[in-house]
């Protein structure tokens, strides 16, 4: 099992291009970094972690943005995946996405991971111009519009959605055909997406250890049948916990992610040191 830390990176808590430093000199193979673009003043939709009427947390509305955050992190290390938890694509131009991505995998040597999501803000995505209704489709569309331009000389896709003509477009991502693509989410039709356009599962920790195996087993099942071989699965935000760890690894959870809170930079280290240590004990 792989660890990696799950955070919110704001300008209220340690600095980026230090975290990433502080996860490597600890051994951790990944960091992944959540992002809102804003967040409207009017909120209706609920936060999923708070329920109807729950206060979103501060760090909700400062979050730094992702490609900023992580190509800081990638001056400061040598091999720390950078990843992206989640990359709200249903809020991004796919044209500009691909070039993002492609450029931070190439300045970084090829360590990107892009976790992606239609995200959970009604208010937000509408700001985008989305449609929550048809948010997932126009997901779909924009991560296979954007797997043509990093795979394609001469790309183009036309879609219901995302609409282009033959574009040139580099540089290409150092990971060929391109960087891993997590899919998160714990609905109904997650797995279909993930066996569809994906390279790999993402849920968060809330979902349930019983319910990720019972999930994990069916999508080992699918991607057999569908010719594929096993497709790695992250859990998002785990606690700091041995036992919970040890279950996830029986579960066939492949990388787990802990939940670090958004804190200055000594409280950071220190949060940072337990779960390493947690991470160390799991592996023997």
């Amino acid at each position: 099992m792989r660890f990696g830390i799950a955070t919110f990176v704001t300008d209220e808590g340690i600095h980026p291009a230090r975290l990433g430093g502080e996860l490597e000199r600890r051994g951790f193979e990944s960091v992944f970094i959540a992002e809102h673009t804003h967040i409207p003043v009017k909120r209706e939709s609920p936060w999923p972690e708070g329920g109807e009427g729950g206060e979103l947390p501060r760090k909700y509305y400062r979050t730094l943005d992702p490609f900023v955050t992580l190509t800081a992190m990638a001056g400061t290390t040598e091999r720390l995946l950078l990843g992206t938890g989640i990359l709200l694509l249903i809020e991004r131009d796919p044209i500009i996405a691909a070039k993002e991505i492609a450029s931070l995998d190439y300045v970084s040597g090829g360590r990107v991971v892009v976790g992606i999501g239609a995200g959970w803000n009604r208010e937000e995505m509408r700001d985008h111009g989305t449609d929550p209704k048809t948010r997932m489709s126009l997901l779909r569309e924009r991560v296979l519009a954007m797997k043509e331009i990093w795979t394609k000389e001469q790309a183009e896709f036309h879609g219901d959605f995302v609409d282009f003509d033959p574009i040139f477009s580099w540089p290409k991502p150092v990971q060929r055909p391109n960087p891993p693509i997590l899919v998160g989410g714990s609905g109904p039709r997650t797995l279909d997406r993930v066996l569809e356009y994906g390279d790999g599962w993402m849920p968060t920790y809330g979902l349930g250890v019983e319910e990720i195996a019972r999930r994990i087993a069916d999508l080992r099942r699918r991607a057999s049948d569908a010719g594929r071989g096993p497709i790695p699965v992250t859990v998002y935000a785990v606690p700091g916990d041995r036992d919970i760890v040890s279950r996830l690894a029986d579960a066939g959870v492949d990388r787990v992610l802990f939940d670090l809170p958004t804190l200055p930079a000594d409280e950071t280290a220190r949060a940072l040191d337990e779960f390493a240590a947690v991470a160390r004990n799991a592996q023997r």
